[in-house]
């Protein structure tokens, strides 16, 4: 029978495989395009291979891509908190604007062994929750209206407890870099068609610039977006076993999962579903976790659920429930 600890190494493992796949995938998209244009440019004539062409070029643009994501990945490892909670409408608390709640973050960051992050709420009444920060000690944790009103002690302390697993993990600034990194991807892509399609005249490089723009474009779209769903849906079970050693208590957060799957949506964040991947549940529209649907369309839904079944997270709480 698997223990916790064997839950949260499974999902450590398989997360180290899953990041690794931003670069390969980037990199290989990347030079499968320079190849083909190569392929598609040379000269028979020429005293050089289409792969020896192809290396020179990558050689050319590989630098300034990778310069332009790490300047963007440095902005966001110091900014990227503020902006996620400027984006979600979040205000920050002290211990005299709610007590109650804040003794509540406090006392689960000590049981978890962890700084007391910055605590926030979020004016929408449906039920949800985010941490955000790059470190542990530079972090917060954020909570809707909605889910301090309708969860008791019990169930919000293990919500809190898996933001806090999720700020222990270093999850938040695994997925704020991976969420910007997208981001700037997407963005260089877009600057890249535009400057390429603006060229003009005989034997220019703005045709080549404007493809590999493309390629940044479909990748941050809709590969690498799917490569972050897996991660998260990846963090989430590691958050909720680890969350569980944090209170002791998998009952009360596979009751406070069962409340929040019915209510999840964020308006804020209701039209960015990279965002919402911060969340315990989906908050964008149809919030809740992927739930298995029928045939080939049900599963590629799945491949780009941001959140892991609800009903599959309780059932492993339960059983993790029942080894206590």
């Amino acid at each position: 029978m698997l223990t916790l600890y064997d839950h949260i190494g499974a999902n450590k493992r398989k997360t180290a495989i899953i990041i690794l796949l931003f670069p390969l995938v980037l990199s290989l998209m990347m030079y499968m395009t320079v190849l083909a244009v190569a392929y598609f440019m040379h000269d028979a004539a020429a005293q050089y291979t289409p792969v020896q062409a192809a290396n020179a070029m990558a050689a050319g643009i590989f630098p300034f891509v990778i310069a332009a994501a790490l300047i963007w990945t440095a902005i966001s490892w110091f900014a990227g908190d503020s902006m996620m909670l400027a984006v979600a409408g979040a205000r920050e608390i002290q211990r005299a604007d709610n007590p109650e709640i804040y003794s509540l973050v406090e006392n689960t960051a000590r049981a978890a062994g962890l700084p007391v992050p910055r605590v926030f709420i979020m004016r929408d009444d449906s039920l949800n929750a985010f941490a955000t920060g790059r470190n542990p000690r530079h972090c917060a944790v954020a909570l809707t209206s909605g889910i301090i009103k309708k969860l008791n002690r019990s169930e919000l302390e293990g919500v809190i407890a898996h933001e806090m697993a999720h700020i222990g993990n270093r999850d938040v600034s695994t997925m704020m870099l991976v969420i910007m990194g997208i981001g700037a991807i997407t963005t260089i892509g877009e600057l890249m068609v535009r400057v390429g399609g603006r060229m003009r005249g005989r034997k220019n490089p703005g045709p080549f610039i404007a493809m590999l723009g493309v390629v940044l474009m479909l990748y941050g779209v809709f590969l690498a977006p799917l490569i972050m769903y897996a991660l998260s849906r990846r963090r989430e079970y590691q958050a909720d076993a680890t969350g569980v050693l944090i209170t002791r208590n998998p009952e009360a957060l596979a009751s406070a999962l069962a409340k929040i799957s019915g209510d999840s949506r964020v308006e804020a964040l209701d039209s960015m579903p990279l965002m919402s991947s911060a969340c315990i549940s989906n908050a964008a529209r149809g919030g809740g976790g992927a739930e298995e649907g029928a045939g080939f369309m049900g599963f590629i839904a799945s491949l780009y659920s941001t959140h892991p079944p609800i009903r599959e997270r309780i059932e492993i709480l339960n059983r993790l429930d029942g080894q206590r």
